[in-house]
């Protein structure tokens, strides 16, 4: 209780004032939990000061409410920002925290390892996470309300886990009516995880605070409608702070008009992250690199005239050329094989996976296990 009063009294979290007339003073209590360590055992006991908000009386203490939530792409930007200078942090939201001379490195091993037991998958044989699924394949699966509570586990993994983020969006399309096919399909994920639950991302001081994206998408893949997935990921500094594994809207008409919708979206998350490394006050050198593997959307973006074949699409174009034209991005050319938004629209093999978790800064600093 006194380590809290005095965090509360550094922090200057309040200042003294007198009471207006006609209010009342909300009333505070005490909160006590006790905080596990990463290995599971006792780290110490935690006393919270609170208010008691449910004093309060609608209209005389308070008018509209809202509870801000951080994202979590900002929590990774700041241990990308922080990577040579972060305390002494090792376990935040059942991320864990470890610390070297290489950088930041967060994964959620023991949240994956505890997903496992659950399961009774500690035993299992590590296998790749490939399928393509469609609704109706197979019986339906009985306990829908286990199915969904595994894939919402799941879904909280990929805040450290890109490399499932595909196969967990896949799998997440069939929350409604899941089968016995399905459920197979969430379990050869947790089999994937069983081969390095240790996996996470490494935050490294790189020397440059450059933001690049990367953008693909997977044109028609969806068996049952024809729709496409779009996937991008973000780098700032060279480390990866924000993703996205997403099954477009509306169905494309060309792989282009595809890979166009995956690009907009991608600006929007580049425009999101300068937005607020400028808060910070960390300025760009220069524009973001947008970064993709088809011609065709290049050649769309660069060209200023419309015509019958790109009409449908007129809105996301003057998008990306309004950020193009006034210097906030720069589209380039990236080969197939160092396409590292490939990850996030299909599901891939052992070796490509790998490759490109290496390239993304996904590594595994435990033992097997």
């Amino acid at each position: 209780m006194e380590d809290e009063m005095s965090a509360l009294h550094a922090n200057s979290t309040w200042e003294l004032v007198s009471l207006p007339p006609g209010k009342t003073v909300v009333g505070c209590r005490w909160v006590y939990t006790v905080k596990m360590s990463p290995s599971g055992s006792i780290d110490r006991l935690k006393a919270r000061l609170v208010a008691k908000g449910y004093t309060q009386i609608p209209g005389l203490d308070y008018g509209d409410t809202f509870s801000p939530v951080a994202k979590v792409a900002s929590v990774r930007l700041l241990l990308s920002l922080a990577a040579v200078h972060l305390g002494a942090l090792r376990h935040f939201l059942g991320i864990e925290v470890a610390q070297s001379e290489r950088g930041i490195y967060i994964s959620q091993r023991k949240y994956v390892l505890d997903i496992l037991e659950e399961t009774e998958l500690l035993e299992c044989k590590p296998v790749d996470p490939n399928v393509k699924l469609a609704p109706g394949e197979g019986e339906p699966f009985l306990d829908v309300g286990r199915y969904r509570r595994l894939v919402g586990k799941l879904n909280y993994l990929t805040v450290t886990r890109p490399d499932i983020s595909f196969a967990v969006s896949f799998v997440s399309q069939f929350l409604d009516s899941p089968t016995e096919t399905h459920w197979n399909a969430v379990i050869r994920i947790m089999k994937y995880l069983k081969g390095a639950p240790g996996r996470g991302l490494l935050y490294q001081d790189r020397g440059h605070n450059e933001v690049v994206g990367y953008t693909d998408a997977d044109w028609a893949g969806s068996k049952s409608d024809r729709r496409s997935t779009t996937g991008y990921c973000v780098l700032f500094g060279g480390n990866v702070i924000s993703w996205k594994s997403k099954k477009q809207n509306v169905v494309a008409r060309s792989s282009a008009e595809a890979e166009y919708r995956a690009m907009a979206l991608t600006t929007c998350e580049l425009l999101w992250v300068k937005q607020l490394l400028g808060e910070l006050g960390v300025e760009q050198p220069g524009p973001m690199k947008l970064f993709r593997d088809n011609q065709a959307a290049l050649h769309i973006a660069s060209n200023p005239v419309f015509h019958e074949r790109t009409k449908h699409i007129e809105v996301d174009c003057h998008f990306v050329r309004e950020k193009l034209q006034s210097q906030i991005i720069v589209t380039a050319f990236v080969s197939s094989n160092d396409q590292l938004a490939d990850i996030f629209t299909k599901a891939l093999r052992g070796p490509r996976v790998d490759y490109i978790c290496n390239k993304l800064g996904i590594h595994n600093i435990y033992a097997p296990a």
